[in-house]
Formats: structure tokens, sequence, C-alpha cells
């Protein structure tokens, strides 16, 4: 029997992605469950993996193409004995129209070999894959004016060309530099295409800053208490739950209990509406070998300090493993981000839209502090709330900030719920 191999739900609002790389060629005999290809979304890499043993048909998505959800990527002949199929090329059903033939010329005596044999070398404007040249020739676009595409190899993808056509009228008589082919690297310069997670964050970032009123505003805590309830339970919370006691679990628990009181800082813009949440998804910013990733803790405001710091430990080992799901990453209504662990002292996180506040926690850095009268030497951090003054006031995010500031000072607080 043969079964088609399609393209997965990739998760909330995610609908095409980029064939990564095949792990399997066309007429391998694959096991089950075992991986066939990977597929690179905005937000991570997907495996498929083959539903039963057999031999697997034609590549009918080479590398570098995009894909839609529900696409056909292979066939699969069930069954250990099942033939392999003839061998065809794995490139794209819709080859690049023949361009003048030859450019140079050959050798006297020597014919130029066809231009369907093997691979050749290829032209300075690699052929656009097959979604955009579609789009190309109905549109009736000047591809030349597209420059060098996101795709494998410089090809033209759909997004591209859609990119392109959104641009206002007046941009497109300027696309010359962008035609330009990229500077021969110089010596000890290595280049290296971006991934799609790579540009997809840039673009993230980028539309933050572009849309939202972003503003950050700073306090300071102050980490006796914090410390030493941590180093007093450290064990026995370990023995019970499994899991260290981090300070991660206090800040999430203060920045509850804070959103509570401040629900703008929870909320989103939804066109002219303002989305306020009873709930709160928190994101927590991981890094990861291809960038860092926002895993939510879903609901963590029904968690308790053990059920936090568990999901934290497991989503930061996914992280590294390149295991999340996309599931995992999506719907969060507010972020922290601790930029302590790599040792940096102050900074103004940008927000992850549509969320409308992000924290910044630092390192903890021993200072002088005056207490009481006297100066003592105390373990200090510096906190930034980055938020979007389109719907939360400076009141708000000053107020916020000094209710996790008061949580964090006093972690009876946080047990008790104020």
């Amino acid at each position: 029997m043969e079964t088609e191999i399609k393209v997965p739900t990739l998760g909330e609002s995610v609908t095409t992605a980029t064939v990564a790389r095949w792990l399997k060629q066309a007429g391998a005999a694959v096991a089950a469950d075992e991986p066939l290809v990977e597929l690179e979304t905005d937000k991570v890499t997907v495996e498929v993996n083959a539903p039963a043993a057999g031999r697997l048909g034609d590549i009918l998505a080479p590398e570098g193409a995009e894909v839609a959800v529900g696409a056909v990527l292979t066939t699969l002949t069930e069954g250990a004995g099942a033939a392999a199929p003839a061998a065809k090329p794995t490139k794209p059903a819709k080859a690049a129209k023949p361009e003048p033939a030859p450019a140079a010329n050959p050798p006297a005596g020597v014919n130029p070999p066809p231009p369907a044999s093997g691979p050749v070398a290829r032209p300075a404007m690699p052929a656009p894959l097959p979604a955009a040249a579609k789009i190309i020739a109905e549109q009736g676009v000047d591809a030349a004016q597209l420059g060098i595409g996101s795709g494998k190899d410089g090809r033209i993808t759909k997004g591209d060309v859609l990119e392109f056509l959104s641009r206002p009228a007046a941009a497109p008589v300027a696309p010359a530099p962008a035609a330009k082919p990229p500077r021969a690297p110089e010596a000890g310069e290595e280049r290296v295409r971006m991934t799609r997670l790579r540009r997809t964050i840039a673009a993230r970032l980028k539309e933050a800053q572009n849309t939202a009123a972003m503003l950050t505003t700073f306090n300071e805590v102050d980490m006796t208490a914090a410390m030493a309830l941590r180093a007093e339970f450290r064990d026995g919370f370990e023995k019970k739950h499994g899991v260290r006691l981090g300070y991660m679990s206090m800040f999430v628990r203060a920045c509850v209990v804070a959103l509570k009181e401040f629900p703008a800082v929870n909320a989103e813009i939804d066109g002219e509406e303002i989305v306020y949440k009873n709930f709160v998804h928190m994101g927590i910013a991981v890094g990861g070998p291809a960038g860092l990733v926002v895993p939510v803790l879903r609901n963590a405001d029904r968690m308790g300090f053990a059920e936090i710091e568990r999901t934290i430990a497991d989503f930061g080992k996914r992280a590294r493993d390149g295991a999340l799901k996309l599931e995992e990453l999506a719907g969060g209504t507010f972020s922290i981000t601790n930029g302590g662990i790599y040792g940096s002292l102050m900074s103004t996180p940008i927000l992850n839209p549509p969320q409308s506040g992000i924290l910044g926690m630092h390192k903890i850095q021993d200072r002088p502090m005056a207490v009481a009268g006297k100066v003592e030497i105390r373990p200090m951090m510096y906190l930034a709330l980055s938020y979007d003054h389109r719907i939360v006031d400076g009141k708000e995010a000053v107020s916020f900030l000094v209710r996790v500031k008061e949580g964090v000072e006093d972690p009876r607080r946080l047990l008790l719920d104020i």
C-alpha cells in the first residue's frame, strides 16, 4: 500500500515551512518512525517520520523548497519487501527555463552537454522556486528586481515575491542595490546564510521596535532574603520535588502577583481594541543552539514553585536538544529574560509581540547599600521592565516593577499572594 507523506500541522499561525534536509533518499528502505526529512519553520525545526516500514518513492519537495501544510513531500510503499521505485532526479518538477544556450565558446570539436544532463553551472541569478515563479508570471514581475532570494543558494521564495509586491509603489524604482552580487569575502571572513529561525528572530525584534511605543523602566532588588530562603530550603526542596530551587520561580510568582494588580501589562492591542487576559501564560527566554527561543509556562498563575522550576528545567534541556514543540512557543502573555546567567549587569529587553511587557533579570552583584543609616554590602540585582507605552502608562509600569521588587525582597508575600 502506498501512503503519502505530507507536511504536518506546524502550530499556531505557521502555514509554511522550508525543506531543510532530506535524511533519506528516493528508493531508500526505512523503518517505522524513522526520521525522513527536516522541515525548518519560523520557530523550530520539525522532523517528519515514516508512519510504517517500507520504501520511499520520489522526492517531491527538494531541499530549499517552501512547502505548505498538507503538501505531499514523498510517498511510502509499505512493507520491507517493496520494490524500489525507478530512480528519478530529486530536483523540482518544474525545471528552470533554459537560458540562451552556450554562454561561453567551447573548445574546438567539443559539443556542450545538453541542459537536462546532470548538474551544470548555475547562472548568476538562480531560478525562483516553483511557487515564486508562478506569482512572478501572474503579476508580471521582473525577477531581476527581486535580487538575491532568501531560499537555498539564493533562490527566490514565495515570501520574497510577496514582500516585494507589498512595498509602496515608489519602492520598486530603487531595487538596483539589492540586485548587486555579494562582495567577495576578505581573508579570514566566512559567509553563512541566516537560518529561517534567525531571520524570523531578526524580523520580530525589528517589528517590535517599529510597531510598539517601547519604553524601559529600571529598579533594583536586594536579593538577601531570597538567597537566605534558597539556602535554607534548597536541600529539602530538591529531595522532595526532585528539582533544584532557583530564583526564577520566585520571579515568576512575583510577576504573577503584579500582573493581577496591573492587568494592562498582561494585555495586548488588537486593532483598536485592548485584549485583557484573565490568565498568565509566562514566556521564559532560553538559549538554544539555533538562537533564543521563548517557551511558554501555560497558566503560570496556577503553578507552585516546584512545578515552575521543573517545567523551566525541562524547557532548557529540550531547547539545547532542539526538541521543543511548536505549540510550546506560542500564546505567551508576558515574558521574562535572564541576561544575568551570561553576566549582563543591565540591559533593555525587547518586547515579544504582541505582548505588552517583558521583565529583564540581571547578574547578582555585591554593592554597598545604605541600610538603616549604615553602609552594608548587599547582593543586588538590576531589574528592567520594557513595556508598550500605547497600552501601559508610566505609573503602571513603575508600580508593577515595585511590586515585583517587593515580592522578591520579602518572599513571604509570594506565599500569601500579596
